[in-house]
């Protein structure tokens, strides 16, 4: 695979494939022309001495202190002292892949060439990526605006050789030492390059943009997920007809309509059941492509922020160089608010993959609504429970994302002495999208599993040739329920399917590619 090359157009595959696959990163060699011509603007300023005019953050002060002059001596201390007074994160340590992201980010924003900065910085970064040298980066700490300062300081504070890193996913170390391990040398930062390392969304960006990509795929695993619950509840596939979703065009829909009709074709069990009398099915199993594709259109418009936030200048003051002449301009790229709204838009959108699957849990373990399966589709029912507590599992998760879908994005807090006086909070969208994914996850391995149970009640009868090929998946790797058992190792091995893309890999094979 060719590398990724910082400064030209990323991609959000670019930043997984980075992040989680170690994919080797350069820097554009047209790129850093670019780099080094805006550098020139900031140097220009700094060999002034003290007879430049006041310019944000290359000599003056930070945040309310932005009318402090300082001295053209003091230059270089002011970016040191700035990334060490901002490196404030608490709280657990972000993943190697969600420091990779950040990494990543950070390196395309100064490729841009807009910051002002020498191109060894971008060189640095892309060193470190390729070393697999990870700055130690707590979640906690950013407001969203001016960015992410706290996260982006520690990861600056271990290219100055200062705090904590490790190779690959080994121990935290001191930064100094990794580096030197690695080969590669610190920086000692120049005038607004402090600055430029710190501004900005990456944080966000990088657990949005890996949650995003996640939540995609939860998408098509719920479309599985609810397949094979049809189809153990003998569900009718009518509501799927394409004339229905041609009448209502939203394009989710009609995509998981489409995706429903693709893995319930084929089905003896369908065929037991066509006469029946039955004629309406519940909400959660006859509106599937109405749900799960307005989480889809929401996901899609939240990528599209996405798409254009990785690729975006975030940091401030920008530098412009236009035919010979220069300009550096303050103002506001690196506020959160576009990604914060998107963020928390995405955490309710992908939560209601999992209240509807809790929805269709409870259709197969409740005895008055699943017809011709036994009582929480235990094999004795009162010696067994069966599934009874798998259903409150994603019950208490679902109840949990609930309360991770009320908008981070609503509050706002001033900081440094009201100069900041509304910010995104961005970045705790950004986390909580995360853990809503996390839960959404398992919610769906719970419903496949517990669909799973269903249709062995239904055999000899077999489902359609899609929910075929998921129960063998699943059976691969978890063995019928014959009497109680703990299930917890069950609910893990399935997420497991779930989260590697297995499942719908296996399901894909048997009935061509789904949406």
């Amino acid at each position: 695979m060719s590398p990724v090359r910082v400064g030209l157009a990323l991609s959000l595959s670019d930043l997984e494939d980075v992040a989680v696959r170690a994919r080797r990163v350069t820097f554009a060699d047209e790129a850093r022309a670019k780099v080094e011509r805006s550098r020139l603007a900031i140097e220009a300023i700094a060999d002034a001495g003290d007879a430049a005019p006041n310019v944000y953050g290359v000599n003056t002060g930070f945040g309310a202190l932005s009318e402090t002059r300082i001295s053209a001596s003091d230059v270089r201390a002011l970016q040191q002292n700035l990334v060490r007074s901002h490196s404030t994160g608490v709280g657990p340590n972000l993943s190697p892949a969600e420091v990779r992201g950040m990494m990543l980010l950070r390196a395309q924003v100064l490729a841009l060439g807009h910051s002002g900065v020498r191109s060894s910085l971008v060189d640095l970064l892309v060193a470190m990526l390729n070393a697999q040298v990870h700055p130690r980066i707590p979640v906690q700490g950013s407001v969203g605006a001016s960015g992410d300062l706290a996260p982006l300081a520690h990861l600056a504070l271990a290219m100055i050789g200062e705090g904590e890193a490790q190779i690959g996913d080994g121990p935290m170390r001191p930064s100094a030492e990794v580096l030197r391990e690695a080969g590669i040398a610190p920086v000692v930062l120049e005038a607004k390059e402090g600055l430029a390392l710190i501004n900005g969304t990456q944080l966000m960006a990088s657990l949005g943009t890996l949650s995003l990509l996640a939540a995609e795929r939860l998408c098509v695993a719920a479309d599985v997920a609810g397949a094979m619950s049809l189809e153990a509840l003998k569900g009718s596939t009518r509501p799927f007809d394409d004339r229905l979703h041609v009448a209502r065009p939203h394009p989710g829909q009609r995509l998981v309509a489409n995706n429903l009709r693709a893995l319930l074709a084929d089905s003896e069990i369908a065929e037991s059941h066509r006469d029946c009398s039955k004629v309406q099915d519940a909400y959660s199993l006859r509106c599937m492509p109405q749900v799960h594709g307005a989480s889809r259109d929401a996901l899609a418009w939240v990528r599209s922020v996405l798409e254009r936030e990785v690729n975006s200048i975030t940091d401030n003051p920008s530098v412009f160089v236009d035919r010979g002449e220069t300009e550096i301009i303050s103002g506001g790229n690196f506020h959160g608010q576009p990604l914060a709204l998107a963020l928390d838009l995405a955490a309710m959108a992908t939560a209601e993959l999992a209240n509807i699957s809790e929805r269709r849990v409870e259709q197969l373990v409740n005895p008055a609504l699943s017809t011709g399966l036994s009582p929480f589709l235990a094999a004795g029912s009162g010696l067994h429970s069966g599934f009874m507590i798998a259903q409150v599992t994603s019950a208490s998760l679902v109840s949990e994302n609930k309360v991770y879908c009320h908008p981070a994005s609503v509050d706002s807090i001033p900081s440094s002495a009201g100069k900041e006086d509304h910010v995104s909070m961005g970045s705790v969208s950004a986390k909580k999208l995360r853990e809503v994914v996390t839960n959404v996850r398992v919610c769906l391995a719970i419903e496949i599993m517990t669909a799973a149970a269903g249709l062995d009640q239904r055999a000899p009868l077999r489902p359609s040739r899609g929910v075929q090929a998921a129960l063998a998946a699943v059976r691969e790797r978890v063995a019928p329920m014959t009497g109680d058992r703990p299930l917890y190792g069950d609910i893990a091995a399935v997420s497991t399917l779930v989260a590697s893309h297995e499942l719908v890999t296996t399901v894909e094979r048997a009935v061509g590619a789904l949406a």
